[in-house]
């Protein structure tokens, strides 16, 4: 990949941020070289500031890092799309672009995964997630398997309410195991999708 830093006096390209999972354009930001050569090591995305003449590694506050996917330059050398999966909002607003667009309104699953893998590492007293997680991968596993016995009791029921709330229940307990487990659901929707393609 070149990128021809020269082109701009500065010495800046724009660098178009994009979710990786969700295609969304999250923010425009600017790099110089060294910006892009941190990115590019740490795995973490990473601008030049222009308000604070530094480089600026998205989230170093928040936490809401910009975990690298990709990059790549367009046909010119001179633009940067990078696709990152963001640890949280992208925006220093809370909304998830800077455009102030609703928040995962049609990817809410994987915004309620993003929620999960922040809180995990919350205070075990402030957070339920942060304590399923301090009891452990067996802990997390039997709660899933105790979410799928009550959403079947519920299924043979009549109560829609109650089978929904089990369904949700089960759910979000899966998205912790997967959590666990070291995975996410875009690894089981390749697999659903390999499957599918067969």
């Amino acid at each position: 990949m070149k990128v021809d830093f020269k082109k701009y006096s500065d010495g800046l390209v724009p660098a178009v941020i994009q979710d990786y999972q969700t295609h969304k354009v999250l923010m425009l930001g600017f790099m110089n070289e060294e910006a892009l050569t941190k990115t590019t090591e740490t795995g973490k995305v990473t601008f030049y500031s222009r308000s604070k003449q530094r480089l600026w590694t998205k989230g170093e506050e928040s936490g809401h890092f910009l975990e690298l996917k990709s990059i790549a330059s367009d046909c010119d050398d001179d633009t940067l799309l990078i696709k990152v999966h963001p640890l949280g909002p992208t925006c220093h607003t809370g909304a998830d672009t800077c455009w102030s667009e609703p928040n995962h309104s049609e990817d809410f699953l994987l915004y309620l995964q993003d929620i999960i893998h922040l809180r995990k590492k919350a205070p075990v007293e402030d957070s339920y997630v942060a304590r399923m997680f301090s009891k452990g991968l067996n802990k997390i596993a039997q709660k899933v398997g105790e979410e799928a016995v009550e959403m079947v009791i519920e299924a043979k029921d009549n109560n829609t309410e109650l089978f929904l709330n089990e369904s949700a229940d089960l759910l979000f307990h899966y998205l912790l195991l997967l959590n666990a487990k070291g995975h996410t659901l875009a690894d089981v929707l390749a697999i659903l999708q390999k499957r599918h393609s067969k």
